[in-house]
C-alpha cells in the first residue's frame, strides 16, 4: 500500500463498468488490427486512415488502461478525467468514421480479385470496428456530467461539443484539401479562414481544459468560452449561407453533380461535403452556446 493507505494497483480499473468498457475497446482493436494485417489489407489514403485509427485508438486506450491501474496518472500535470473522457469522445468518432469508410472502398458486392475468404476478413473488420463505437460510447455515458456533480468542463455537454466541433472540422479541411476549388474566389476563401480560426480556438479551448491550467489564465475561462460560441456560431452561419452559392449556384459552380465527375476526385462532391459539415457545425455551435449558459464553472485544477 502507499503513504495514503490505498493498494498500489487500481482494482476498480477493471472490476467496474468503466475497466470493463476499456477492456472490450482493447479486445476489440486488437482483434481488428489482426484481421488488417492478417488477410483484409488496407490501401490508399482511405485505407491508411482507417489503419490509423485503430492503431491508434489502441495504443492510447492501452496507454489510459496501464496508467488508470497503476495509478500513475496522479504524477501527470494534467487533468486525467477531462483528458480520458475527451479522448473517448474523439475515439467514438474516429471509430463511427472509419467503420463507414472501410467498408465503403473496401467491401464489394462480388467477391474481389483476392477470393471471397479475403471479403469476410473484410467483413469480419467491419463489424468488430462497428462493434467497438459502443464501449467507446460507454465509457463517455460513463464519465459524462451528472446532475449536481463537480466534474471536468469535458465532461458536461459543452465539453463534449468542442471534441464534435474539432472533429467536424477536419472532415471539412479534408474535404477541402480534395479538389474542393475553394482558392477561386474570395469569398470560398473568407469561409476557409473561418473555419481555420474557430478550429485553433476549440483546440485551445480543449487544450487548456485538459492540462488543467483554465485557473491560472487571467481572464475569466467561463465567460470567454460562451463569448467565443457565440462569435463561431455567427461565423459559422455566415459560411453557410456564403459556401452554397458560391459553389452551386449558375453563375459560379454547377447546381447538380457533373456526369464525367470521377468518385474520389470530384470537386463538387467535395463542395457538397463542405456544405453538410458546415450546417453540422453551425447546429453544435448552436447547441453549445444554449448548454453554456447551463453550467457552472469551478476554479480548479480538476474540475475546470
Amino acid at each position: 500500500m502507499d503513504p495514503h493507505g490505498e493498494h498500489y494497483l487500481n482494482k476498480k480499473a477493471v472490476l467496474s463498468p468503466l475497466g470493463a468498457a476499456r477492456m472490450c475497446q482493447l479486445l476489440l482493436g486488437c482483434t481488428i488490427m489482426a484481421l488488417v494485417s492478417h488477410s483484409a489489407g488496407y490501401s490508399a489514403n482511405y485505407g491508411t486512415f482507417c489503419m490509423f485509427v485503430w492503431c491508434f485508438c489502441f495504443a492510447v486506450t492501452l496507454v489510459v488502461f496501464a496508467l488508470d491501474i497503476t495509478r500513475l496518472h496522479t504524477c501527470m500535470p494534467i487533468s486525467w478525467d477531462n483528458f480520458t473522457v475527451a479522448f473517448a469522445m474523439l475515439a467514438t468518432l474516429m471509430y463511427i468514421t472509419a467503420s463507414v469508410v472501410y467498408p465503403v472502398y473496401f467491401l464489394q458486392t462480388e467477391c474481389p480479385e483476392e477470393g471471397c475468404e479475403v471479403q469476410m476478413y473484410r467483413i469480419a473488420v467491419t463489424v468488430c470496428s462497428s462493434v467497438c463505437c459502443f464501449p467507446y460510447g460507454a465509457e463517455v455515458f460513463l464519465t459524462r456530467a451528472k446532475p449536481g456533480a463537480v466534474v471536468g468542463y469535458m465532461a458536461t455537454v459543452s465539453g463534449l461539443l468542442k471534441v464534435v466541433q474539432a472533429f467536424v472540422a477536419c472532415i471539412i479541411f479534408g474535404a477541402l484539401a480534395n479538389d474542393s476549388e475553394y482558392n477561386l474566389y474570395i469569398a470560398t476563401q473568407y469561409c476557409v479562414v473561418v473555419y481555420s480560426l474557430c478550429f485553433s480556438v476549440t483546440v485551445i479551448v480543449i487544450i487548456a481544459t485538459v492540462s488543467g491550467r483554465t485557473s491560472a489564465l487571467r481572464f475569466p475561462f467561463d465567460r470567454f468560452v460562451v463569448i467565443y460560441t457565440f462569435f463561431a456560431m455567427i461565423l459559422y452561419l455566415s459560411t453557410a449561407l456564403i459556401w452554397p452559392i458560391f459553389s452551386f449556384d449558375r453563375k459560379y459552380g454547377t447546381t447538380s453533380r457533373p456526369e464525367d465527375c470521377p468518385r474520389g476526385q470530384c470537386p463538387w462532391d467535395s463542395k457538397l461535403v463542405v456544405a453538410v459539415f458546415t450546417n453540422v457545425n453551425l447546429i453544435l455551435y448552436f447547441v453549445d452556446l444554449v448548454y453554456s449558459q447551463r453550467i457552472r464553472f469551478v476554479s480548479s485544477s480538476a474540475a475546470v
